[in-house]
């Protein structure tokens, strides 16, 4: 009876949220009121419910907060194939194609560099360490199972020609790990086939022109109707999140956990002075993306976030649609700050000296160098900092076992660094599109109730 009348009270906040819809309350009051909704509901869930009790909970008010994650998951590679086949058979040429392409991973790779030597630098001064952390039964079976998956990972020239398809009716499925990248690469030559015909067809690239554009109309429409369920979307997450959290392992790993959120701070402060030195306004930006570094904070997934990012890339910042749909794409499983980048460098400043390994100026170097490299591939989900911790791990000679026992920390501090990616896809669109003048900076400096 108790979980009935708590999941009642659950759906009752979604239908207030709904009220306050119809009554003409701003999108982003609606975000924050779903957050902080969330917060509360989870934390007095954990107050006062027994595990049992909490569990049966979770499994019917988890169900809002999945779906949504799910709708916006199905529409990112629709959206990604078809905005950015357009964004290419709308120009006259591809010739722009590379140099943005350049442009964007550059940023990436380059910030995902960055991010590396703040997450070592941030370990050293919050001096953590894996010395003297007991293994419990679940997490030496987590560590087995680790153990077994660094075996069998991937290099990262075989990470790299993944992101050829095979069939690419299969990739644009979403089927892989880097189904996105591989959609990218499909979109493109499509693209770049379609500006071949109208060379010597012109009547038949004119007719897929029309379709694809019209499509590519249809896709956005559907996405933004997703987009508007953002509020239950992040109610619901955000109450799975807290009240399903395990604070012991916190407690236990409260140095980990606070080195990982400075770290994570220092890098979007980062970020703000890379779009200054551009010449864009750092505020404008943060105040127009927190609404989907919010919905990434709490859903967990960057790429499920790319409908939201794209959105309000195109929409509020004025960037292009062509660079906005790459540069975001390629983010999602490339240069990741804070999974594959911020994450992996602590870890490794946590067991080097366990292990008898010196932190001296040269591993720091290599150990950038190696987490550098293998950010490409990292897939936007949840659970792929565990895969990029025990990777960059074991291309450096150490043991992954200590990723077992940051698997219970996992959901407090993924929230921040998925965030973190997302900035991370934002500023590399922004930088791109400001250095190919593909950016519209009335709209980038519109204030929220202006924009389109």
């Amino acid at each position: 009876m108790g979980v009935l009348f708590t999941v009642i009270l659950f759906f009752a906040y979604l239908f207030l949220l709904f009220v306050l819809r119809r009554k003409g309350k701003s999108f982003n009051v609606l975000v924050v009121a779903g957050l902080l909704g969330g917060i509360a509901f989870g934390a007095v869930l954990k107050m006062v419910g027994s595990p049992e009790f909490i569990s049966q909970t979770l499994r019917w008010t988890s169900i809002v907060g999945t779906a949504y994650t799910k709708l916006l998951k199905m529409m990112v590679i629709p959206l990604v194939f078809v905005s950015i086949v357009c964004a290419i058979i709308n120009q006259q040429s591809g010739k722009g194609l590379g140099k943005i392409t350049a442009i964007s991973l550059a940023v990436l790779l380059s910030t995902a560099a960055i991010a590396a030597g703040v997450g070592c630098a941030t370990a050293a001064a919050f001096h953590v360490s894996a010395e003297g952390l007991e293994i419990g039964e679940a997490e030496e079976k987590k560590t087995a199972q680790l153990e077994e998956r660094a075996a069998g990972a991937k290099g990262v020239e075989e990470t790299i020609l993944d992101i050829i398809p095979s069939n690419p009716i299969y990739a644009l499925t979403g089927q892989g790990a880097n189904a996105t990248l591989s959609a990218v690469l499909v979109a493109v030559f499509f693209g770049l086939g379609l500006l071949g015909v109208r060379t010597y067809a012109p009547e038949h690239a004119e007719f897929f022109t029309k379709m694809m554009n019209s499509l590519n109309t249809l896709v956005v429409e559907v996405v933004m109707m997703i987009v508007m369920l953002t509020p239950y979307g992040i109610f619901s997450l955000m109450t799975k999140t807290i009240a399903g959290s395990d604070m012991s392992s916190v407690m236990r790993l409260l140095t980990f956990v606070a080195a990982s959120y400075v770290a994570i701070l220092i890098m979007f402060l980062i970020h703000g002075l890379i779009l200054a030195l551009t010449g864009l306004n750092p505020i404008t930006f943060f105040k127009k993306a927190i609404t989907t570094l919010i919905f990434a904070f709490t859903s967990r997934t960057s790429a499920g976030t790319l409908p939201l990012t794209i959105k309000t890339l195109t929409n509020d910042l004025g960037v292009d649609s062509g660079i906005a749909n790459l540069a975001g794409s390629l983010s999602t499983s490339i240069g990741q700050n804070g999974c594959a980048a911020i994450y992996p460098a602590i870890v490794v400043m946590m067991v080097a000296p366990v292990v008898g390994q010196p932190i001296t100026p040269t591993f720091i170097i290599t150990t950038i160098v190696v987490i550098t490299f293998a950010s490409i591939g990292i897939a936007g989900v949840g659970g792929g900092a565990t895969f990029a911790g025990i990777t960059v791990l074991s291309a450096l000679g150490l043991p992954v076992g200590i990723a077992g026992l940051l698997v219970g920390v996992e959901p407090i501090i993924d929230m921040a660094r998925t965030a973190l990616n997302v900035s991370d896809g934002f500023v590399a669109a922004l930088v791109t599109a400001k250095l190919n003048k593909k950016i519209d900076m009335d709209v980038y400096n519109k204030k929220m109730g202006q924009s389109k």
